[in-house]
């Protein structure tokens, strides 16, 4: 079977085959593959002029919709993908991680949509004040970037690396072209053809290089953003090609590390830590036959503890049966290919110079249902290093497989020293019931980590592990890591945007960021805006209340009902030494008598009031103050309907502006409100 390049909106074979696919289990050839021959330069172009123009026009709103709809298309189609997955060598588990797990990143970025504007482009932070008038402000917009995301992807997650990456830039509005490792591209091939078969992306949005793609570097620009996964040497070299530095592309590394797991001072060996220890450290040397770029690489044990720890491990080690995924009583499955046995081989054979084994041997192990010789099969090997700050390949050779190696430590301080020799990970954990000393260990350590799991028996059902990503968090790491972050909600999207400062009148910016900036024109409405559907109010239409003079009789009612007698807006006697002057009115019944200057109740568009945002009493309110608001619209942002029966409708947010006789605000909100659409067909 020959496994085609998909781009310029077509399945195109390269020429000849560059790789050839053999099944981990049973070593028979399963395809091949080649990019040879692929016009680069025409397939990036190809994406920067249709994907990415077209997720460009597209809102964020639109975009997360999208990433929904195809999360949903593809978990309907999820089986078609686990037999092929079991030629890669993965368990059942470890292929739910990779397919299941890649399209959990579709759904988790899909719902970010609700943190962004109903606009093509994001409206960045808070507006800056320039000029003494307010006539002169700044502001921040962040806008897609105008060429392709470019992913060289690793072997060991065929689908999840794809599908973790391209979440976030679809949700950008920026274009993908995919090259992931040559040797498993045929997962990834699967996945691609039922994304294109969805029709849900638009055209160009999505494209695959399945072959080497060598050449591929030489036609990215300024436009674009490189993103790779894979070995930090792999990373190096790519980072540093000529047209990465001459265009200064973003470059974005997340390299395999030396991550650790670490058993706290506290821990005895009856608590439930220490067996949540084990399990982590066992799960993650076997899980994905340890090819996983957080799997734990050293495991470091307070000096008294370590004998115990490494009796429990290897009891563990030797009941895990090896072989053919397809046996049940199959714990492990095989390395991706020969090529990785040998790879591992070499490393290993680099540890042992300096190291103890006490588990494992590289030739003679038991395998289930397979061939060893014709597999990729590689037994779990445990270290030990008794000397770890001068036995320090333990702290730079990385075997990409099922090893790792037990660590002593003596104290807390040790510990994080020991961690950072390892020159940066993506992820330590540490297992601890004591929060004083979780603290101590996370705050020294998080330098050199990008994420950092404090594992105990209170969070432990609901855990994700040692070696999860979260597409929520950030994942990446500093110095060996890779330096960069992949995902990590909204910070991962921003990736691929770029910020712009812009300056000019309050109107101007409203205008530019279609929301509301002080200063700007604020018309009267006619009707009351909660006589209108939310395709009538525009930005800026301005309801002016009625006002009302604030009485000491306001100040105590409000107490009564809120139960709210703090001692400066009930006695006078307490004032001494503090900001007030006489009994100041509540904030809240500020903001209370602001909604009902600003409401109109008669039933109307407004469905309800739903939460305030930016809530802020800036100025003291005393009896005998009149008060007023100025209610603005000052965002928008549009609905999809869930079915038919649902009723058409988009979010609303009000800026709330409380002033008093000298014209001065006094209190300042955001209410949220769902409004009805006048057209529920949409």
């Amino acid at each position: 079977m020959e496994i085609k390049n998909y781009v310029l909106g077509d399945w195109i074979a390269g020429e000849g085959n560059e790789i050839y696919h053999y099944h981990s289990i049973t070593g028979e050839q399963v395809s091949s593959t080649s990019s040879k021959g692929i016009d680069f330069s025409a397939v990036l172009d190809y994406g920067r002029k249709n994907g990415s123009v077209a997720l460009r026009k597209m809102t964020f709103q639109q975009r997360g919709e999208m990433l929904k709809s195809l999360a949903l298309y593809l978990h309907k189609r999820k089986d078609i993908f686990y037999e092929l997955s079991k030629a890669t060598g993965a368990t059942k588990i470890d292929s739910w991680v990779d397919i299941e797990g890649g399209i959990g990143n579709l759904f988790a970025n899909a719902s970010l949509r609700r943190q962004f504007p109903d606009l093509p482009y994001y409206v960045d932070g808070q507006m800056a004040n320039l000029s003494k008038s307010g006539s002169f402000i700044g502001h921040h917009i962040m806008v897609p970037k105008r060429g392709v995301a470019v992913h060289i992807n690793a072997f060991n997650f065929p689908i999840w690396g794809m599908l973790e990456k391209i979440a976030v830039n679809l949700m950008a509005g920026v274009a993908a072209v995919v090259k992931p490792s040559e040797y498993t591209s045929y997962l990834t091939e699967s996945m691609v053809k039922e994304i294109i078969n969805s029709k849900i992306l638009p055209e160009g949005s999505l494209q695959l290089i399945p072959g080497l793609g060598r050449g591929l570097l030489d036609f990215v620009d300024h436009r674009d953003v490189v993103t790779f996964t894979g070995s930090a040497k792999t990373g190096k070299l790519l980072k540093s090609h000529p047209n990465i530095l001459e265009h200064s592309v973003p470059f974005n590394m997340e390299a395999d590390s030396l991550n650790a797991c670490v058993l706290g001072e506290d821990v005895s060996e009856d608590s439930e830590e220490y067996h949540l220890f084990i399990k982590e450290v066992y799960r993650e040397m076997t899980g994905k036959t340890g090819q996983k770029c957080t799997a734990v690489r050293r495991i470091l044990v307070p000096e008294n503890k370590i004998d115990g720890v490494q009796q429990k491990l290897i009891e563990k080690l030797e009941k895990t049966v090896i072989g053919n995924p397809e046996n049940k009583e199959v714990r492990m499955g095989a390395l991706a290919s020969k090529i990785q046995v040998e790879r591992v081989r070499e490393n290993v054979d680099i540890l042992m110079q300096s190291q103890d084994k006490v588990f494992g041997n590289l030739d003679d192990f038991n395998v289930v249902d397979a061939d060893k010789e014709k597999g990729a099969f590689f037994a779990p090997i445990l270290f030990r290093n008794n000397h770890p700050f001068e036995k320090d390949q333990v702290h730079n050779i990385e075997a990409f497989g099922p090893v790792s190696t037990l660590i002593p430590y003596k104290n807390t301080e040790e510990a994080a020293e020991l961690v950072a020799l390892g020159k940066g990970s993506l992820v330590t954990s540490y297992v601890s019931n004591n929060d004083q000393l979780a603290k101590e260990f996370v705050v020294e350590t998080a330098h050199m980590n990008g994420r950092i799991l404090i594992l105990n028996s209170r969070c432990s059902k609901e855990s994700t592990g040692h070696g999860s990503p979260l597409p929520l968090l950030t994942h990446g790491g500093p110095g060996r890591a890779g330096g960069g972050e992949e995902m990590g909600g909204v910070r991962g999207i921003k990736h691929y945007l770029q910020r712009t400062a812009i300056q000019g009148h309050p109107e101007t910016i409203t205008k530019i960021t279609e929301q509301f900036q002080v200063g700007g024109n604020q018309p009267e409405s006619s009707p009351h805006v909660f006589r209108k559907h939310f395709e009538e109010l525009e930005i800026g239409d301005t309801v002016f209340t009625h006002k009302h003079t604030v009485t000491t009789a306001d100040i105590v009612n409000f107490a009564n009902v809120s139960g709210d007698n703090f001692y400066a807006h009930m006695d006078e006697t307490s004032l001494e030494g503090t900001i007030f002057e006489e009994r100041v009115a509540h904030g809240y019944f500020l903001l209370s008598k602001a909604a009902g200057l600003f409401v109109d109740p008669a039933k109307g568009p407004v469905l309800l009031n739903y939460g305030i945002d930016e809530c802020r009493f800036t100025k003291p309110v005393y009896a005998g103050a009149t008060i007023g608001v100025r209610f603005t619209v000052k965002e928008k942002i549009d609905q999809k309907k869930k079915d038919e029966e649902d009723i058409a409708k988009g979010i609303v947010k009000f800026l709330v502006d409380i002033y008093d006789e000298t014209d001065e605000t006094v209190g300042i909100a955001t209410i949220l409100t769902m409004v009805r659409k006048l057209d529920q067909t949409k």
